[in-house]
């Protein structure tokens, strides 16, 4: 018998849509504060998903979603550090 796999899912703080968590990117604030990409979705820390979408950044850039979120101030060059990793998934895929 073939059990499906639960997948996990995760909300975006963006569009609040659930999506897999395989669709998503974890950005991740340390207890030092520093604000990081998790691209293995286990760095210990608050964390919050993004869709890997170029509109979902863009609008969290727009909204402040991301500072709001995880309680701190969010570097710009952050989100286009994002912007790379959605162009970087486009070319391998």
């Amino acid at each position: 018998m073939n059990k499906m796999k639960k997948v996990p899912m995760r909300k975006c703080v963006a569009t609040g849509e659930m999506k897999p968590k395989k669709e998503l990117v974890r950005i991740v604030r340390s207890k030092e504060g520093v604000v990081s990409i998790d691209p293995t979705g286990k760095k210990s820390g608050r964390g919050a998903y993004l869709s890997l979408d170029r509109e979902a950044i863009l609008l969290a850039k727009k909204k402040n979603v991301l500072s709001n979120h995880l309680q701190t101030d969010i570097d710009s060059t952050l989100y286009d550090e994002l912007l790379e990793l959605i162009e970087k998934e486009k070319r391998q895929s």
